[in-house]
């Protein structure tokens, strides 16, 4: 995977937030999840974006340290709406597996370029 294509795929991962967190029934802690998923999830796309586009390897460390984090956050909160029973698990399950896989990608693609940093 390229990244473009993981560009493309976190922004599509954010868009897919939008109407599982429309969909969580109008409770008051339903209004934080949904402030804090909707946020940590474009993020993500938008600082991974900005890795992209750094201009130094460091700066594309940090950057992709905060991507990390924010999909991280993001897989959190989809598994609190799980845990509160929030929304049935057929209708998570699917993005809760992409949240894990872009959080791997990201992990790993963090360790690589902390690794680039330490070299000489």
């Amino acid at each position: 995977m390229n990244s473009n294509d993981l560009q493309k795929r976190l922004k599509e991962f954010a868009y897919r937030v939008v109407p599982l967190c429309e969909s969580l029934p109008g409770r008051k802690v339903s209004r934080v999840i949904e402030d804090q998923l909707t946020r940590s999830a474009f993020s993500a796309a938008a600082n991974y974006r900005a890795a992209c586009k750094a201009q130094s390897t460091k700066a594309f460390a940090a950057k992709l340290s905060i991507a990390f984090e924010e999909i991280d956050e993001s897989l959190f909160w989809l598994e609190v709406i799980l845990d509160l029973n929030l929304l049935k698990v057929e209708k998570l399950s699917l993005i809760i597996k992409e949240a894990d896989e872009l959080t791997r990608i990201l992990a790993s693609s963090r360790k690589t370029s902390q690794n680039k940093l330490k070299r000489p």
